[in-house]
């Protein structure tokens, strides 16, 4: 028995179905991101209101950390529940996990300046890309090195958790670089991975595989930023 399906399609029409899944991935990634850049950027633009939300998250942290159990929550979420959710309520998901993101987002508007943020976007989008695009084309099996890499990403989180007590400048930096490298290679390994999933379960393509490789791209693209402005970004003026 052929559990993934694919006698019914021609190389050529899977071909045409693997290119329209990884399409509709990079168009869910790019308007996540843009509605997670608008809603930081909304956020922000109204720091100086009294009813700011930006403010009272700064005073509350509470909120903050509330929005960020949330976001945790809606990736385990949609990664846990994605067979069994419809293609609509799992982009309804993914979207709302851009906005809540978004919200937390906002807080490093008060931390850097504008052009830091701007120069840092573009040199995370160039990065991202050419390791996207490297590991949709290779022929080499990425596997070993993701494995190796969320190992490292889960030794990444200890050290974090540590420097939160220890506040240690060089660990600081150990981390930003090491968190660097770790998502540049996870860009290219997810990229191969959904590549994979598409050719071996075309019947996932409909919309339910395209979220979860936006998913997975985007947050790859969101820490691979984040860990960039610790060396880019400057302090506000």
């Amino acid at each position: 028995m052929n559990y993934y399906q694919t006698d019914s399609y021609t190389p050529q029409s899977l071909d045409a179905k693997v290119s329209a899944v990884m399409k509709n991935v990079y168009v869910k990634m790019f308007l996540g991101l843009l509605l997670t850049a608008l809603v930081a950027w909304g956020v922000a633009a109204t720091a100086n209101s009294d009813t700011s939300f930006l403010v009272y998250m700064a005073q509350h942290r509470w909120v903050y950390w509330g929005l960020a159990i949330l976001e945790l929550g809606l990736v385990l979420w949609i990664s846990a529940r994605l067979q069994k959710m419809s293609s609509a309520m799992a982009t309804g998901l993914f979207f709302l996990f851009a906005v809540v993101n978004g919200l937390t987002f906002s807080m490093i508007f008060v931390v850097y300046n504008i052009a830091a943020i701007f120069k840092t976007f573009l040199i995370t989008a160039g990065v991202f890309g050419a390791m996207s695009v490297y590991g949709y084309f290779t022929t080499r099996d990425l596997t070993k090195i993701g494995t190796f890499l969320y190992m490292a990403l889960f030794g990444l989180l200890i050290l974090i958790v540590v420097n939160i007590f220890w506040a240690n400048s060089t660990l600081e930096w150990i981390v930003s670089a090491a968190g660097v490298l770790i998502f540049i290679g996870l860009t290219a390994w997810d990229t191969q991975r959904i590549k994979q999933m598409a050719y071996a379960d075309p019947s996932m393509a409909d919309g339910r595989l395209a979220t979860l490789g936006a998913l997975s791209l985007y947050l790859d693209f969101i820490n691979l930023f984040f860990y960039l402005l610790r060396f880019f970004g400057g302090n506000r003026d």
